[in-house]
């Protein structure tokens, strides 16, 4: 009993001891590594094939047909640089050269506009609504009602640069509409108004290119409208019979650029064709005055 009592203020004053002892250094508060920062990217837009972006060039254009008595006598290219929504029903506005579409020589004439459309061709009647000055300005405005093509948007005087990708669309000797690729080889600037007043490009074209557009790869407007091209005669002889003809020399395609277009389309009173088509109308705009 007394060994009881003797051992119980002993085993206490070990518990005090324990719990007044010093914390050992490992139980001691660890510091905290500040919060790693994480930096969220976000990732840059892929920039489309080039296929992809041929297939946003291609319904721009059109092929023209000038025909006397059911027999074609003259053809060319266009592109459509307007579409509009009026109660006589859509109409589209195609830019051409006016060299392409002079008619004064033949009798009762009929300007055709065609859509390829795979193994279909889709054809109509279009009328001359306005032309340029040959050789200054050698544009032209066709009226197509009943067409519905999505227009074109012009490229920024900044986009005609040297070495721009560009691919040519056109129709040469009135086939379905054929691509070509190339480069912008030449930017001629005019002195006075400090503005471009003809490019060239050194991508091939042939007759029946005149009015089709230079698209640019990168963000597929239009740079320019064919005009015409320079080409070197061959001659040759064979069994004492002289033969000649005209190849296209490469790099001497000449073309309107865009803002030759704009300046065509302010002065003959189609300045709303500039405009960007109406949300939700499919890239057909309200036609507003004419």
């Amino acid at each position: 009993m007394t060994r009881f009592l003797l051992g119980a203020p002993v085993a206490l004053l070990a518990l005090a001891s324990c719990a007044g002892a010093p914390a050992s250094p490992a139980s001691a508060p660890v510091p905290q590594a500040p919060p790693e920062v994480v930096r969220v990217t976000t990732p840059e837009p892929s920039r489309p094939t080039r296929k992809e972006m041929v297939r946003r060039i291609l319904p721009h254009n059109v092929r023209l047909q000038i025909t006397e008595a059911d027999k074609v006598r003259r053809t060319a290219s266009g592109v459509v640089v307007g579409s509009e929504r009026s109660a006589e029903g859509v109409v589209a506005w195609v830019i051409t050269n006016a060299h392409a579409v002079v008619m004064d020589d033949l009798n009762a004439p009929t300007l055709n506009v065609l859509v390829d459309r795979r193994a279909d061709v889709e054809s109509h009647v279009g009328q001359v609504v306005a032309t340029g000055q040959v050789p200054d300005l050698d544009l032209a405005l066709v009226k197509v009602p009943g067409l519905a093509l999505p227009a074109v948007e012009l490229a920024d005087e900044a986009e005609l640069e040297l070495g721009e990708d560009v691919v040519v669309a056109a129709s040469p000797y009135g086939r379905a509409l054929s691509l070509s690729g190339g480069m912008l080889s030449q930017v001629e600037w005019d002195r006075e108004s400090r503005r471009p007043r003809m490019v060239k490009t050194d991508a091939p074209i042939g007759y029946g290119a005149s009015g089709g557009g230079i698209f640019s790869l990168e963000s597929g407007r239009l740079l320019a409208i064919v005009e015409g091209y320079r080409t070197a005669q061959v001659d040759f002889a064979v069994r004492e019979e002289s033969y000649s003809f005209d190849v296209p020399m490469p790099g001497e395609t000449f073309a309107a650029p865009s803002t030759k277009v704009r300046q065509f389309l302010q002065a003959k009173g189609f300045g709303r064709l500039l405009e960007r088509s109406l949300p939700g109308e499919g890239g057909v705009a309200h036609a507003a005055g004419r």
